[in-house]
């Protein structure tokens, strides 16, 4: 049996199917899967159990990347194509079966959207990520036992959803403070090697004794493992923020100009916090968010900090 499975290109999308991957590997275990996703998601299915090829699509003009992967798989019959792109020539592949993701409307959780395309009932699978021996032995040199470790992942892909250096600065002193959250902490900071010069300010305001930079050193799997030993994440709209909550970690999601009813970090030991201002309300006319600047000011340090509490009392089970 082989089962052909398109995801997205953009790792947060990639992050979010990979509870769905999860399940199909879980009920059809003797099935040999081919996953065909973007180069920055690649890392994520490499260590992932029974996947016998892993096609990586570099994005093409006039969209030849569509013609690529045909090729590379119209030569299989499949038993199901699981299509979470709507790739136009994913349904001309020989299958027994094949599902597509179809139109995605905004009244409810993207996850829950992948779910709809398997017709899952109940509760959506959540994501699930594998990463290897090597990625958990590299993770326990960086992030080594001692005090506790704040994460914080303080980029995103626009401008316009990034909270700034000085915010979480401040919030990074509360969180170690003799009363914060976790006095004496450490702080793990993540993001893509061409993301620094976003977060320069905000290493250079951690003390060294106290800070891990792990800024563009390490594989998504190897992110993945760090961000396991970890005991807190506050961090922008990113695909880091979902692969926090993936590994477990209780995740903070920061909100602005994009919807956290639609992306918001998925599980019980989740939440987000936005702006004072609705989505609606938060986007200027003419709003670009290639070119426009960070739209998250109105976000406060308390505001966040308040969150976080809530969202730590949670799974302390401490009522508020």
């Amino acid at each position: 049996m082989r089962i052909l499975f398109i995801t997205a290109t953009r790792i947060g999308d990639a992050i979010l199917s990979t509870g769905l991957l999860d399940h199909l590997l879980r009920t059809y275990p003797q099935a040999r899967f081919t996953v065909v996703c973007g180069p920055a998601a690649a890392g994520l299915f490499e260590a992932a159990p029974n996947i016998e090829r892993l096609i990586v699509m570099d994005k093409m003009v006039f969209s030849l990347h569509w013609l690529r992967m045909w090729g590379l798989t119209v030569g299989t019959f499949w038993s199901l194509v699981v299509d979470l792109r709507n790739a136009p020539l994913s349904y001309l592949l020989p299958a027994r079966r094949q599902r597509h993701l179809g139109k995605v409307t905004d009244d409810c959780h993207r996850i829950v959207s992948l779910s709809r395309v398997l017709g899952l009932q109940g509760t959506p699978p959540a994501p699930k990520i594998t990463c290897s021996q090597d990625d958990r032995a590299l993770a326990s040199e960086l992030i080594a036992d001692g005090p506790a470790v704040l994460a914080i992942g303080p980029t995103a892909n626009w401008a316009a959803k990034t909270w700034s250096a000085d915010s979480f600065a401040e919030l990074t002193e509360r969180f170690a403070g003799k009363k914060g959250l976790m006095p004496g902490c450490r702080v793990a900071l993540f993001g893509r090697d061409d993301e620094r010069p976003q977060a320069i300010r905000l290493i250079e305001a951690i003390a060294k004794d106290r800070r891990i930079d792990l800024i563009g050193r390490l594989s998504l799997a190897e992110v993945y493992a760090c961000l396991q030993r970890c005991r807190f994440y506050v961090g922008n709209d990113s695909g880091l923020m979902h692969l926090a909550a993936a590994a477990g970690t209780p995740t903070l999601g920061l909100f602005g100009p994009s919807k956290e009813l639609l992306y918001g970090p998925w599980g019980g030991h989740c939440a987000s916090v936005r702006t004072p201002e609705g989505f609606d309300d938060i986007h200027p006319d003419g709003f670009n968010h290639r070119t426009s600047g960070s739209l998250m000011d109105g976000l406060s340090v308390d505001h966040v900090e308040q969150a976080a509490r809530r969202l730590w009392q949670r799974m302390q089970g401490v009522t508020p």
